[in-house]
């Protein structure tokens, strides 16, 4: 499965395509890092980011898209252009028809570093470590890229399982409540056939 993971924002945009192999091995296959001048209109910046995430699509052809999910924070311009870049991300895979998910922080963290609360250092140091890599991705959203898509690829299957026994559980409740529906048709029916013998 080959994953393309999304650091939004406005004046860097990291961007990390990572291939998963049997068990939990992973490969690095690109990592960059769109930027956009931040004296440029906003539109012209999504524009910039739209095009560069198009390019990326045709030419690695993921099958999945990881974008990290926003919160709020103390400087809500930020907030915005992070959540506006990761929207332009999500369209652009949407058109594509391939599935988006978003990831918080703290999960794309606890994956690859087993902590919710590792810093930036060590999540660069991990991802390094786990896709082999001469030196660590910089700047850091490049290498947060790739923590996401590496996050995505390790609770992928996990998810999948889930939503497997939630369709599972699902259709046995639905079993379940059809057969209780037909039982207590049958005893109404048989209630009022025993009424007509009556009469």
């Amino acid at each position: 499965m080959r994953v393309l993971g999304v650091d939004p924002g406005l004046t860097r945009c990291g961007l990390g395509v990572v291939d998963g192999g049997q068990g939990r091995s992973v490969s690095c296959v690109a990592v960059d890092v769109v930027r956009s001048p931040s004296g440029a209109e906003l539109a012209t910046r999504l524009v910039t980011i739209a095009d560069a995430v198009d390019e990326w699509l045709d030419t690695y052809r993921p099958d999945a898209v990881a974008i990290e999910r926003v919160f709020s924070q103390h400087n809500v311009r930020t907030v915005m252009g992070t959540a506006q870049s990761g929207g332009v991300v999500a369209l652009s895979a949407s058109r594509r028809n391939l599935p988006v998910v978003f990831h918080t922080p703290s999960e794309v963290k606890a994956a690859v570093s087993g902590s919710g609360s590792a810093d930036k250092a060590q999540v660069a140091a991990m991802v390094t470590r786990l896709l082999k890599l001469e030196n660590a991705p910089r700047p850091a959203d490049a290498a947060d890229a790739l923590a996401l898509a590496i996050c995505h690829l390790w609770r992928a299957p996990m998810r999948e399982r889930l939503a497997k026994a939630e369709r599972q559980a699902a259709e046995l409740a639905n079993t379940h409540k059809a057969r209780v529906a037909a039982a207590r048709q049958a005893q109404q029916q048989a209630q009022r056939n025993q009424g007509r013998r009556k009469t």
